[in-house]
């Protein structure tokens, strides 16, 4: 039986991929991308990622993201708060985008993950798990959290001169949240659940 055709992520072009050795890549003939890597059936290191940046996700939207001091009153924003406020000021479009892309998106991303990395770390395959790894494909391109986190550092370096500004707790759970998030997916190998789903049929 031959190999199936396979889509280049970054050309387009197809081409028949066959799994390659333990030490080995497939890579693209066009742009030598890479199309494979050797099949991990470890799930320990993905799903400790997940973990790690589900508890930071957390820490992140519960607590204030900075805290702000002018002329004696002080305020704080969380996340959620700032989408808010941008909606309270008419801003409808941009307090939808930045509520998708840092809260609604992340979470369902780290959710769908984890739906699908625990059961398998206790020796059983969830139900509903070609419809997880859709969710993952389908909401990946949407996660944006480091565009906003990027917006804000610029934003406070600008009120910095103005105002006394004190980065909250939530901040730096942002930072670990996007290397944490970045690792999880580097680590999370849909070919190797598909693997583990053909032998348990």
């Amino acid at each position: 039986m031959s190999a199936p055709l396979t889509a280049c992520p970054e050309c387009d072009l197809l081409q028949t991929v066959a799994p390659p050795r333990a030490d080995m890549l497939a890579c693209c003939a066009r742009c030598d991308s890479v199309l494979h890597r050797p099949v991990d059936e470890d799930v320990d290191k993905p799903l400790a990622y997940t973990l790690s940046a589900g508890i930071l996700f957390l820490i992140a939207n519960a607590f204030p993201i900075v805290g702000l001091e002018l002329q004696g009153q002080s305020s704080s924003a969380t996340l959620f708060g700032t989408a808010r406020a941008l909606y309270e000021q008419n801003m409808v479009m941009l307090a939808v985008l930045v509520g998708f892309t840092t809260i609604v998106v992340p979470g369902v991303q780290l959710a769908a993950m984890s739906y699908v990395l625990v059961p398998l770390r206790m020796g059983w395959v969830p139900h509903g798990l070609p419809l997880a790894l859709r969710i993952l494909q389908a909401v990946r391109p949407w996660g944006m959290t480091e565009v906003f986190i990027l917006g804000l550092l610029v934003s406070l370096v600008k009120l910095a001169g103005m105002a006394n500004v004190e980065p909250g707790i939530a901040l730096w759970s942002f930072g670990g949240l996007l290397l944490m998030i970045a690792a999880a997916v580097a680590s999370f190998d849909a070919r190797a659940i598909w693997a583990r789903l053909e032998v348990a049929r």
